[in-house]
């Protein structure tokens, strides 16, 4: 597995593990890259099959599989304890890592994530994967930023959407991993063993998210012993890029109240 670190260089810094969503990429962690960098160490990573560590995720191993890459990872940083920051599928990664090795977790973050899929969720799903037999590469790119961005984001960055387009599919990681990673991701079902993590939890979530209804992070902070909810009205999936400066504070708000 590679990895880039970023922000505080000194390995005794507070620490914070970004995992990005079904992309993979690092590149996703972008905006919060200079804000959260000013207090902590950021380690931001490529899924299997997502970029720099080629190859594809097991075809059996789901959510499981992809979190112990993350672990290669802790172990070889030698972290003990770390913040853990995920979306969408990042989350899933960290509340398997939450389940399995609860004293790595110090406080996780929860981007538009859940603990169990939502019928809403797989219709999108099939729609995509059906773009992607029946149309090709450039098709399911292309479709990705809808279920990702409000529309007047989309029309405000419409050169950033073309730039997006072309890199995706020059960089695409492949039917075979897609597949596998949205098999892993309807698998994933931790729904009754919410109560078993006990790390400090922000679950951040937008109303207008196509993907994931909000009421899957309901769902989550209601089941977590010690989470709390922030939901607000915009920003659709990728809130942390639509509006990164609010979601940046929100998250060091949480990460540094030493007291809550």
């Amino acid at each position: 597995m590679h990895y880039d670190i970023h922000g505080l260089t000194s390995s005794d810094a507070p620490t914070i593990l970004l995992s990005s969503g079904l992309g993979g990429s690092r590149a996703y962690w972008t905006p919060q890259i200079s804000a959260l960098g000013e207090a902590f160490r950021l380690i931001t990573y490529d899924h299997r099959g997502c970029g720099r560590p080629g190859g594809e995720v097991p075809e059996h191993g789901g959510i499981a599989a992809m979190a112990d890459d993350v672990l290669e990872i802790v172990e070889r940083l030698q972290l003990g304890r770390f913040h853990f920051i995920g979306h969408a599928l990042g989350g899933l990664i960290g509340l398997d890592i939450a389940l399995r090795r609860p004293q790595l977790i110090d406080r996780l973050v929860l981007v538009n994530a859940w603990s169990k899929a939502d019928p809403h969720s797989g219709r999108c799903f099939d729609t995509r994967l059906a773009l992607l037999d029946n149309s090709g590469v450039e098709a399911f790119v292309k479709a990705q930023p809808l279920f990702l961005y409000p529309a007047w984001w989309m029309s405000d960055n419409a050169e950033r959407m073309a730039q997006d387009d072309l890199h995706g599919v020059s960089h695409f990681q492949g039917a075979t991993n897609v597949k596998r990673r949205i098999a892993a991701l309807r698998a994933f079902d931790v729904d009754d063993r919410l109560a078993e993590i006990d790390a400090p939890t922000l679950v951040v979530a937008t109303r207008d998210d196509l993907l994931v209804p909000y009421t899957r992070s309901v769902r989550l902070a209601e089941g977590l012993p010690n989470a709390a909810l922030s939901l607000s009205e915009s920003g659709a999936h990728a809130v942390n890029i639509v509006h990164p400066e609010a979601f940046n504070q929100r998250v060091l708000a949480f990460l540094q109240d030493v007291g809550g």
